[in-house]
C-alpha cells in the first residue's frame, strides 16, 4: 500500500469512528427495550421456574443481593460485590447467612 492511500484509509477510519461516536452520544433516554428471545417463560417468578427461559429475560429487571464483579474476567467467590446488600456475614455454626441491606430496600 502506498504512503497517500494509508494516510487516506487512516483517515477514512478515523471519520467513520467519529461518526459513530457521534450517533451513540445523541440517544435520548427513557423508552423501551425490546429484546428477542427463542421461548415463552412459563411464568415470571425467577424463584419458581429455573429455566433459561425465565432467568434470561428477568435477570436485569431484579436486583440481586450480591452479585460477581463484573470487570473481572474470572467468577470466584473472592470477587463478590454487595448489590442490594451493604454487608453478609455467617452465623458461628455456619449454618445461616445474615445480609445487611441497603436504605430503601
Amino acid at each position: 500500500m502506498s504512503r497517500p492511500l494509508g494516510r487516506m484509509a487512516v483517515a477514512i477510519a478515523f471519520a467513520v469512528a467519529t461518526l459513530a461516536t457521534d450517533v451513540t452520544l445523541a440517544q435520548t433516554p427513557g423508552g423501551t427495550l425490546r429484546i428477542t428471545h427463542r421461548d415463552n417463560p412459563p411464568s415470571a417468578s425467577i424463584h419458581e421456574e429455573a429455566t433459561i427461559s425465565t432467568v434470561m429475560p428477568f435477570m436485569s429487571v431484579f436486583n440481586n443481593l450480591v452479585m460477581f464483579d463484573p470487570k473481572t474476567k474470572q467468577n470466584t467467590p473472592d470477587v463478590i460485590i454487595p448489590d442490594l446488600a451493604t454487608s453478609w456475614a455467617w452465623s458461628a455454626d455456619g449454618k445461616a447467612l445474615t445480609f445487611k441491606l441497603r436504605t430503601g430496600v
